[in-house]
């Protein structure tokens, strides 16, 4: 899709001319802390040696830690909603009045899809865009202190490369992530190996050669390898800082939990999402095991599974839930590894061999490496030996609880795009979602819903969901499209008295669905696309930055209530429910506004093309004159307009 002449949104777009701070330091981690590199290895078991637990609660970790985070958010939440505008209604006063009881108070979460570097990109936009950290984000119009606010984020492939690259890089900004020399330079394929400054780091031999000595250790270790360990190995190279030219091999994601500031509670928890498959199996949205990886466990909700193991201790053997043996293994839970295992789609990229970015010394070295896993069906992340060996074989699935390594695989096979299912768990009660969709539903690759919906279906399948999981009614996907809801914010569950059959059940979190569209670019770019200048990258972040905050709130023009403002209104809705508060008149004027009001239409169509939000024609109604537009755009670079589609 060409868009046409494009202009900066107002006064917000003046961030899209200052997208990289004066600082481009991406500050080295201090913890990596696998034994051997890449390579798992035998350890010494800790006093209390780690056990396989049942799925019935959060884990002790886990509930020990939103002690400190949930409150931790208070401040940030405050200063969010107080700046968010609901008039007469003191949300900073309402939330103090409730502090004593940190469950009364809302609880927030993010979920980026999966999409490849479309996902990424436009999921770092939205990222950037509820980040106070970022420059002018907590300007009129925006939405900078709603990350600081949140309790979790999730990721999914591309939205897993996302989550992982900001938080192995200890929690850096998303601008810090775009001015750096050594990540996010995505104008080198993958196959060639990582730039530095757009110098090549490596040479692509070297770079290879670098990547198949790492998986050959693992594999000569005694542990399976297959076509996610060298996609794993090839991706961490572009997305984590590591000083010692590895690719991060010595990057774990349980290191996370012990890093001071996420002991502190003082960022969210990232979670990473993935789905189990058995052999023969043809995943569906409502017999795929869901399993999700946090800074401490390993595991699923699902009744298949309905266990979680110690993630820092992933490798070890054991049996019945107990530790095989007196050893234990550190390093299996390698960073790259863990948004690998989320983004197994992406595993047929590397049989591009014959790409002329390859030496052809390695052609054949790699050729016959991949060749052979293909055969044996290996185009799956294996992990093995599988924790859940023996552990409830009653009540668990019989595949799972038998088998010696798990498959796991892409995790939006199952159609459940946006890692939703951590997050409408019961015992986590989330409040909120605010839902970042990158997805290709549609041939021009736009999202249409399907997400949703398959989520729903799911929750639908009692048998299939563990606890009690439920989630708001969602549409059919001809309707988003024909009503428009794949093409701007739309609440979904607004009303919790409509929600639940019984006073006992779970009232879901209400979702904000935020889909990817086309305000300051054709953000619509292929999942396979695996290179972008640095211009396009930016261009796909500034778009996505301006999705998730209507373009600056410049959009509300028409609108009797802002879209701040009804932001506002989505994260206090579940709690004052609870409390038992009245909201302000303006959040009946947004619910009325973008909440999904029931309605169908499911007349076939033949196709969906979105236009641009912001257009000349449209720049020109915001009060902009096209000398101003000119300088903004002048400021921004040729090779961002080019980027942008603007044609002179």
């Amino acid at each position: 899709m060409k868009l046409p002449l494009v202009a900066a949104a107002a006064a917000g777009m003046a961030n899209a001319a200052s997208l990289l701070p004066g600082s481009a330091d991406i500050t080295a981690r201090a913890l990596p802390d696998a034994p051997d590199g890449y390579t798992p290895k035998e350890v010494a078991c800790p006093t209390t040696k780690p056990t396989i637990r049942d799925a019935d609660t959060l884990s002790t970790h886990e509930t020990e830690w939103l002690k400190v985070r949930r409150r931790a958010t208070l401040a940030p939440m405050k200063e969010l909603l107080d700046r968010l505008d609901l008039g007469d209604f003191d949300a900073s006063a309402y939330i103090d009045r409730h502090s004593s009881n940190i469950d009364n108070t809302p609880n927030i979460a993010v979920a980026l899809s999966g999409g490849g570097y479309r996902a990424m990109t436009n999921g770092a936009g939205a990222l950037k865009a509820f980040d106070a950290r970022t420059e002018n984000a907590t300007a009129t119009g925006h939405l900078g202190g709603l990350l600081q606010s949140s309790t979790y984020v999730s990721g999914l492939s591309g939205g897993s490369w996302l989550v992982g690259s900001m938080f192995a890089n200890n929690f850096t900004t998303i601008s810090n992530l775009q001015a750096s020399d050594r990540v996010w330079d995505l104008s080198k394929s993958l196959l060639e190996g990582p730039n530095q400054h757009h110098i090549q780091l490596l040479s692509t031999y070297d770079y290879w050669k670098t990547i198949i000595k790492q998986v050959h250790s693992k594999s000569d270790a005694g542990y399976k390898t297959s076509f996610t360990d060298y996609w794993s190995r090839s991706l961490s190279f572009q997305l984590i800082n590591s000083t010692t030219d590895d690719g991060g091999a010595s990057f774990t994601w349980s290191s996370i939990a012990d890093m001071d500031d996420f002991k502190a509670g003082q960022y969210p928890m990232p979670m990473v999402v993935m789905d189990g498959r058995n052999p023969g199996e043809k995943i569906i949205e409502t017999n795929a095991t869901v399993y999700e990886v946090t800074p401490w466990e390993f595991g699923s909700w699902d009744p298949t599974v309905y266990a979680f193991a110690p993630l820092a201790y992933l490798g070890t053997e054991y049996a019945n839930g107990s530790v095989h043996g007196d050893k234990c293994v550190r390093g299996y839970d390698n960073a790259g590894f863990i948004m690998g295992s989320s983004s197994t789609l992406f595993n047929e990229f590397l049989l591009q061999i014959d790409s002329k970015d390859i030496p052809h010394v390695l052609e054949d070295v790699i050729g016959t490496i991949l060749k052979g896993l293909s055969v044996n069906h290996e185009d799956i992340a294996v992990y093995s030996p599988n924790p859940f060996h023996g552990h409830r074989e009653s009540g668990a699935d019989e595949d799972y609880a038998r088998t010696n390594a798990l498959s796991i695989v892409d995790g939006g096979e199952d159609n459940e795009n946006i890692p939703l299912h951590p997050l409408i768990q019961p015992p986590r009660a989330v409040d909120v979602i605010f839902a970042i969709d990158s997805s290709a539903d549609t041939a021009s690759s736009w999202p249409n819903g399907t997400s949703l919906v398959a989520t729903y279906q799911r929750s639908l399948e009692a048998s299939q969901m563990a606890n009690g999981t439920s989630f708001p009614p969602i549409p059919d996907q001809t309707t988003f499209v024909n009503l428009g809801l794949n093409n701007r914010p739309t609440f979904f569950g607004c009303d919790p008295k409509n929600l639940t059959s019984s006073a006992s059940a779970s009232i879901p979190p209400l979702v904000v669905y935020l889909p990817n569209a086309p305000y300051t670019h054709a953000s619509n770019t292929s999942t396979f696309k695996l290179t972008y200048s640095d211009e396009e990258r930016d261009a796909m972040i500034t778009n996505g930055y301006n999705v998730v905050t209507r373009a600056n709130g410049t959009l509300d023009s028409s609108s009797s209530s802002t879209w701040t403002s009804c932001v506002a209104c989505a994260i206090l809705q579940r709690s004052t429910h609870r409390t038992n508060t009245s909201l302000p008149a303006i959040c009946t004027t947004c619910f009325e506004e973008y909440c999904w009001d029931g309605s169908v239409n499911s007349t076939v169509v033949d196709g969906y093309e979105p236009t641009a939000y912001i257009t000349e024609e449209s720049a020109g109604s915001l009060g902009r004159s096209w000398p101003g537009l000119y300088r903004v755009m002048a400021g921004m670079g040729v090779g961002v307009m080019v980027a942008m589609g603007i044609a002179w």
